[in-house]
């Protein structure tokens, strides 16, 4: 019995990368809302193996190295994978014919995989985050291409320029991930206002964002979550390593 209750959550993760398949195939099918669904669902599924693996003390590095692989494809080549087909539709558009310039979009599950690789083997984020979490960044990119899907007119305009900035934008805002900047962490040990403030004022505008904007409204979110992180000056704890 403790055997089966030790796989509980390696379970739940490989339903993570299920969901993060199943994403994939929703972006193929250039159905995007479907693809931000099940990554939503995978960055749920994501939150629950890790609170059940510290719930009934099932630690193993199995189980570390399984979290980060499923990571890497429900938080990087998915969105990386919806990204790409609104760059690429814009880069092969227009008068010049931007052949393959779509590809930058894989600079997306690139980064992730290293933000994934340094969080394991990074012992200053027990408390906090270094770096823009990888399901967050998935999540922001996510709704980005859900925005665009549903408001098509918001690529109108040049097809150059629109690809210059994709590219500028994706750059920028992958790098987060592999930055020095500290993050909070959104693991709740008790649920009083002063250990999560910080929390709490997230939830609150994320809330606020999602009912007024929709499922655009996550990206906004995401951004003021950076934002509120980089304002508190949130401090890793520092170590030998």
């Amino acid at each position: 019995m403790k055997a089966i209750v030790k796989q509980i959550p390696n379970f739940i993760t490989c339903l993570n990368l299920v969901s993060g398949c199943i994403a994939c195939v929703m972006a193929l099918n250039f159905q995007p809302v479907h693809a931000l669904i099940w990554i939503i669902i995978a960055a749920v599924l994501d939150f629950f193996d890790g609170f059940l693996a510290r719930l009934l003390k099932t630690y193993s590095p199995i189980g570390k190295d399984l979290d980060s692989l499923a990571d890497v494809v429900s938080f990087g080549v998915t969105p990386g994978m919806m990204v790409y087909l609104i760059l690429s539709s814009l880069a092969d558009s227009g008068e010049y014919k931007l052949y393959n310039l779509g590809f930058f979009a894989f600079i997306i599950p690139a980064l992730s995989a290293v933000r994934l690789a340094r969080f394991n083997n990074d012992t200053r984020q027990t408390e906090h985050f270094i770096g823009l979490p990888v399901p967050a960044h998935a999540l922001f990119w996510g709704s980005i291409v859900y925005l665009f899907t549903k408001h098509p007119y918001l690529l109108e305009g040049n097809p150059l320029i629109l690809t210059m900035v994709g590219i500028i934008a994706i750059t920028a805002i992958s790098l987060l991930l592999v930055s020095g900047i500290p993050m909070f962490s959104l693991k709740v040990k008790s649920l009083g206002w002063k250990e999560n403030k910080l929390r709490y004022i997230l939830l609150i505008v994320a809330i606020i964002l999602l009912i007024t904007l929709g499922l655009s409204g996550i990206a906004p979110a995401i951004l003021f979550y950076i934002l509120l992180s980089y304002l508190t000056g949130n401090k890793p704890e520092k170590t030998n390593s």
